[in-house]
């Protein structure tokens, strides 16, 4: 008998001692099992407060899209960090973010689980019942010339009859998504604990000027219950021009001499080349033209829309040499990016002007969304000639 209790005292300290007291972020796995170690040896609303901790830092404490991926960003920034850590380290980011969060308040974010959706409980503050999303949108600021220098965005979930609904204790992740002309300028997130939630404060400052078309952006706003994700998209919203963001002009050096470009040899900067006064110089030798495009420009845009209509966005993005796509995973993006596009109806393509480097064409179709939401488009694809093949540079949608 006293060996069977030592024995189980023994195995009793040999798994308290295998319980992780830090992250391990080796991989999800051991993730999720460190972290439940270092739930578990926490009381009951410590647990609570701990899991919201973080979930405050996935959700706003990392840059990346989608569950996954800021899964594995959560772990890269905690990776062998303690409880204590962690909490202080979602207090900063509450802070920064102005979301009213605080490790020593008591519970205030419903049922967080990081790695999943769970079922609705019925104490899961966050399983709140609406119909749908409603947008509110209003100038603020004064520049001193009566313009305003920002816009207030409040969602609201309303029920059928488009009131807003009442709920207490949630926390509902909201994200705003602003465009122009198609172009993701910029993402933010905050939690939505309740209807009078103070929204967004977009400030004007921070868009960047040359990406603005037409002092106008659109925005998208959507709201993560537990049950459903909410989303509602305003277009066509002013801003004020002369606040936008543009880039600082690059200092010169006043002491800098500045050598005649001719005589610098590019390849090897130290080594003076003749310049055309010297009597020795030999003439430059001519520049080779660039190589034609043997296909007409269209084709290319036709090939283009036709790939996104088949969802081959890989191939779609390929034929294009566009920075304001940025990245494949940007382009392919299934919510703000051409990943959302069910299909494409292509009723009209002309080539608009071309020479050798350069050309524009001009298109009209028809794009459904996944919702099934149909939009009839009149686009302008500027072109340039790339060793020869002619690559998608610029894209804007016509009134």
């Amino acid at each position: 008998m006293k060996k069977f209790s030592f024995l189980l005292i023994f195995s009793l300290l040999l798994f308290t001692a295998c319980k992780k007291d830090h992250v391990d972020a080796t991989n999800t796995k051991t993730l999720q099992s460190s972290i439940n170690d270092m739930t578990t040896s926490l009381p009951t609303i410590k647990q609570i407060k701990f899991n919201e901790a973080l979930y405050i830092l996935k959700t706003f404490g990392v840059e990346a899209d989608g569950d996954v991926a800021e899964l594995k960003a959560l772990g890269q920034l905690i990776d062998g960090k303690k409880v204590p850590e962690i909490m202080a380290m979602a207090d900063q980011v509450a802070q920064k973010n102005g979301i009213e969060w605080a490790s020593t308040a008591p519970p205030s974010l419903g049922e967080m689980n990081i790695f999943g959706n769970e079922k609705a409980k019925e104490s899961d503050s966050n399983d709140v019942k609406a119909n749908s999303l409603s947008i509110t949108t209003r100038p603020t600021g004064d520049d001193g010339t009566g313009a305003p220098t920002a816009l207030q965005i409040v969602p609201r979930l309303v029920d059928n009859a488009g009131n807003p609904v009442s709920f207490t204790g949630a926390g509902l992740e909201a994200t705003l998504e602003v465009f122009s002309n198609g172009i993701k300028l910029s993402t933010a997130k905050n939690l939505m604990q309740d209807n009078n939630f103070k929204g967004f404060n977009l400030k004007f400052s921070s868009l960047p000027a040359a990406k603005v078309v037409d002092n106008k952006i659109d925005i998208t706003v959507s709201v993560k219950t537990t049950a459903k994700t909410f989303k509602m998209t305003k277009i066509g919203l002013d801003v004020n021009p002369l606040l936008l963001k543009v880039p600082a002009a690059p200092k010169v050096d006043s002491t800098a001499v500045i050598q005649d470009p001719a005589v610098i040899d590019p390849n090897n900067p130290n080594v003076t080349v003749p310049s055309a006064t010297d009597p020795n110089a030999t003439a430059p030798t001519t520049p080779a033209a660039p190589k034609q495009p043997a296909a007409d420009p269209k084709s290319t845009v036709s090939g283009f829309l036709n790939n996104v209509s088949a969802q081959n966005l890989k191939a779609a993005y390929n034929s294009a040499s566009n920075p304001n796509w940025g990245s494949y995973e940007s382009f392919s993006n299934p919510t703000s990016g051409f990943g959302s596009v069910k299909n494409v109806s292509v009723k009209n393509i002309t080539t608009n002007a071309s020479n050798a480097t350069s050309a524009s064409v001009n298109a009209t179709y028809d794009v459904t969304d996944k919702s099934g939401k149909t939009t009839s488009l009149k686009a302008t694809f500027g072109l340039k000639n790339v060793n020869g093949d002619w690559k998608i540079s610029s894209y804007k949608i016509n009134p």
